[in-house]
């Protein structure tokens, strides 16, 4: 960003001759100091090539084969000698007085999980779905059909422990596997991002007296650091304005997911980088302008009326067009989901027929992440609102809405939480219209 050309600068910054003369004045001093975008410093150390909590899963797996095989040898001594049994129970197979079948439905698990995330290292729940599902289907099939409750203890303790193992190591997979190292994939891009970016105009740099005591010099990196920033917050405002309207012009590839009583409907897309983007398309009778008033112009009014926001802070105005902003969602999904906080910037664009407000994550020095909230990053969305061109007493609103909501929730919990946050916050807006609709008339 600082070998940017001064052409971009003045484009970016409006034609701000002032900030422009103070980044020359400063570019040739400053530019020694920072390490060479062609040589970038080297990404911080490689990843394990077997994660701690994978380790876990694949020693709870060959703990499930090995207490199974205890179980039936046990089962074997109990019932008469060890090798009468063994040809009773092998030779001999009867799939309704035999264990054999649920030792043997152990090593199958064993060898699908073992195979699947340990030699292949699988990052999908496919492979553990079939077994668990098999499993199951096996076992309750066992005990309908079979007598072995009428044999002895082991008739409920192997078809039970089996059950209950098989689901832990779902359970295990999905909450803690899965989870743990989608977080640490999502830490480790973040922090090889940040070693191969350059480093931060403020960073330390040989000092000599006569520039220590130079006022100018300081007051010239705090200008550079302050328009680079600026630059920052305008690509990305322009970035998320982009992908919105790439959205909007794909509605024939929305997914539907699900509708209300009002005619709401919420469909998904899959965005490329980005991942599962919600959109809520909904009906207002009321005009544009009042919505464009209501959500897009006046943000940090929202917590007036939107119980799914507690905190809405405009941190920084870019330009007209830009701002930064910091937000606190409301807990959801009745507390199971808690608060969480955002730090994003926000582009407006007004238009001859549709309002649009874009936005993206971003970080800002005001608003580091604090230990009271857990800190969510917003993908490229926003809300639109499309006039009618034979009603102007009727528009559509469009909320697009693509977040991580960080922490360890199941990926099933956050998509059922984020359509029922959709759908209670278009109750609340359509209350706000309806009050300012009434206000308007007294």
């Amino acid at each position: 960003l600082v070998l940017l050309p001064v052409d971009l600068l003045t484009v970016e910054l409006g034609g701000s001759l002032p900030a422009i003369s103070s980044l020359n004045a400063s570019y040739s001093q400053a530019s020694l100091s920072l390490p060479s975008p062609y040589y970038p410093p080297l990404p911080p150390g490689e990843r394990r090539a077997f994660s701690d909590v994978r380790r876990t899963f694949c020693l709870f797996v060959t703990f499930d084969l090995l207490f199974i095989t205890l179980l039936w040898i046990i089962e074997l001594n109990i019932s008469k000698s060890i090798w009468t049994s063994l040809e009773n129970e092998v030779v001999h197979y009867n799939f309704k007085s035999s264990f054999f079948d649920i030792f043997l439905l152990a090593v199958f698990r064993f060898l699908c999980l073992q195979l699947g995330y340990a030699a292949f290292r699988l990052r999908h729940w496919w492979v553990i779905a079939i077994t668990t599902l098999v499993t199951s289907a096996f076992l309750i099939a066992k005990v309908i059909c079979s007598d072995l409750f009428s044999q002895n203890a082991f008739g409920y303790v192997l078809p039970i422990t089996s059950f209950v193992v098989a689901w832990l190591e779902t359970w295990f997979l999905d909450f803690k596997v899965l989870t743990q190292e989608a977080e640490d994939e999502r830490a480790y891009l973040a922090a090889v991002n940040a070693a191969c970016e350059p480093a931060p105009l403020i960073s330390p740099r040989p000092v000599s007296d006569g520039q220590f005591y130079s006022p100018p010099e300081s007051l010239a990196g705090n200008a550079i650091t302050f328009f680079l920033m600026q630059l920052i917050f305008l690509r990305q405002g322009r970035e998320a304005m982009a992908v919105v309207e790439q959205i909007l012009t794909q509605e024939e590839n929305w997914k539907f997911e699900k509708t209300n009583e009002m005619g709401d409907a919420v469909y998904t897309l899959e965005i490329p980088f980005h991942g599962k983007t919600f959109i809520l398309k909904a009906l207002l009778q009321c005009a544009a302008e009042l919505v464009y008033q209501e959500v897009i112009l006046q943000p940090e009014k929202m917590v007036q009326w939107n119980r799914t926001v507690s905190v809405c802070q405009i941190l920084q105005r870019v330009d007209d067009n830009t701002m930064v902003s910091y937000d606190v969602s409301a807990g959801a999904a009745g507390g199971v989901v808690s608060p969480r906080d955002f730090v994003n910037v926000r582009r407006v664009e007004r238009r001859r027929d549709c309002y649009i407000s874009a936005g993206i994550a971003t970080s800002h020095s005001s608003k580091p992440p604090h230990s009271r909230y857990v800190r969510g990053e917003n993908g490229p969305g926003g809300f639109v609102v499309l006039k009618s061109s034979s009603n102007p007493s009727v528009c559509t609103f469009i909320w697009v809405l693509n977040t991580d909501l960080k922490g360890r929730l199941p990926r099933y919990l956050i998509h059922q939480s984020l359509a029922a946050t959709m759908f209670e916050f278009m109750s609340h807006l359509r209350q706000r219209i309806n009050e300012a609709r009434m206000g308007s008339l007294f």
